[in-house]
């Protein structure tokens, strides 16, 4: 891989992800206490990029398997995407953000495997590659987050009646969009397979990629109680609206250091028990959300998310390009997406919604939330998961070129 391509792939992860974690993190507190929404309001703001990763990324990942080249829709994404969020931060009233927050959604979902699927198709070996490109991403959030809380933290830079986190993730999104059309040159694979996405569900017929999909969807229900209850939580603990997105990306230093690791660890452990490391970080982190005390071991705790994410998704990214031939694999990224930051996030934000409402009282005076009661659902299940992965899920090989879709779901 040459140095040109390298910076490239690396800036182009790098702006995908400050989009992310400009808003993700934060945006539940802005519409709880800015905005005054309930819980089950935040859950379905929340729920709507789930949502849209359930209706767009099979659209995205068939156009940039037959039609588009994939940098152009990429392109073309993000530059309506900035034009969406501006908007967007400008809404106040709970059916107007609804519906603004939707229309991003849509055009930024397919995003997210396309940018992973085109940097697979410029590693000659993704196992040993993929980890340090995608590590710009992490590092993106952690700006994104450090960035945020400057902007909070600058008197001049404030913004009335808007959302500060979605404007500076609109100045990513137009940025990132006028970069995408100076990445290299990623064509549709104009296969014989006329409709990859279907190629891609049949590797559901295999039954360890079926095991890891559906245990992959259960785990990611439990992720939106950190996306949707964490921010508001550490308000409730102590810590101040402005340093919020500055703490938060504790967790994003530790998916640095994870994404160091992965290299080592990955090909001496393999899929199956790296995967099950990464399940296993977050039941540490809810145990000790459940706690809510001290402090220091609360905001220390959000390290597991980053192990959790690098050893999780990152793993579970790399597996789904080793099963998948290179003519469905933007379709087969698209499928993982479908049903993890589909269907899983988009359940999961009403669930945590849901289970936030469930353990609130509201008096005439205070509305309390039982956070521990909060966390152990989160925690329960995803160590149930963890042992699911340990006892029935079993690595398969690799996918060959000269092989059918077909061949690895025999």
């Amino acid at each position: 891989m040459t140095l040109g391509l390298r910076l490239r792939l690396s800036a182009m992860m790098l702006l995908q992800y400050v989009i992310w974690g400009a808003w993700a993190p934060v945006l539940s507190l802005y519409l709880e206490k800015t905005l005054g929404f309930t819980g089950w309001q935040t859950g379905a703001i929340m729920a709507l990029l789930p949502l849209a990763c359930i209706i767009s990324p099979f659209v995205g990942g068939q156009i940039a398997d037959r039609w588009v080249s994939t940098q152009k829709f990429l392109g073309g994404a993000h530059l309506l995407g900035a034009l969406a969020l501006f908007w967007l931060a400008h809404q106040t009233s709970y059916p107007l953000f609804w519906v603004w927050m939707f229309v991003y959604s849509l055009l930024y979902a397919p995003t997210l495997p396309l940018t992973n699927s085109l940097s697979f198709h410029h590693l000659r070996n993704a196992e040993r590659d993929f980890g340090s490109i995608r590590v710009l991403g992490t590092i993106g959030w952690i700006l994104a987050g450090w960035g945020l809380t400057y902007w909070r933290s600058s008197p001049s830079l404030t913004v009335a009646g808007m959302s500060d986190s979605l404007l500076l993730a609109a100045g990513a999104s137009l940025l990132l969009g006028l970069f995408c059309f100076a990445l290299p040159h990623t064509p549709p694979s104009k296969s014989e397979n006329p409709w990859a996405f279907l190629a891609a569900l049949k590797l559901l017929r295999d039954r360890n990629f079926a095991i890891f999909m559906a245990i992959s969807f259960i785990v990611v229900t439990e992720l939106q109680f950190y996306y949707v209850l964490t921010a508001p939580f550490l308000e409730y603990i102590g810590i101040s609206a402005k340093r919020v997105p500055a703490v938060m990306t504790t967790a994003q230093w530790a998916e640095v250091f994870g994404m160091a690791l992965l290299p080592i660890f990955l090909p001496r452990l393999g899929v199956r028990k790296c995967l099950a490391i990464g399940v296993i970080a977050w039941p540490i982190r809810y145990a000790i959300f459940a706690l809510g005390q001290p402090v220091w071991l609360v905001v220390a705790s959000l390290a597991m998310h980053g192990f959790g994410y690098t050893f999780f998704f990152v793993v579970g990214q790399v597996y789904v390009n080793a099963v998948a031939t290179r003519d469905i694999r933007a379709s087969a990224q698209s499928l993982l997406t479908l049903i993890t930051l589909g269907l899983g996030n988009f359940l999961g934000a009403y669930f945590a919604g849901w289970v936030q409402d469930h353990f609130t009282v509201k008096t005439a005076t205070a509305t309390t939330i039982n956070y521990t009661g909060v966390f152990l659902v989160p925690c329960a299940l995803t160590v149930t998961c963890a042992l699911a992965f340990l006892l029935f899920f079993k690595e398969q090989p690799k996918a060959t070129e000269t092989e059918p879709s077909e061949a690895v779901v025999a």
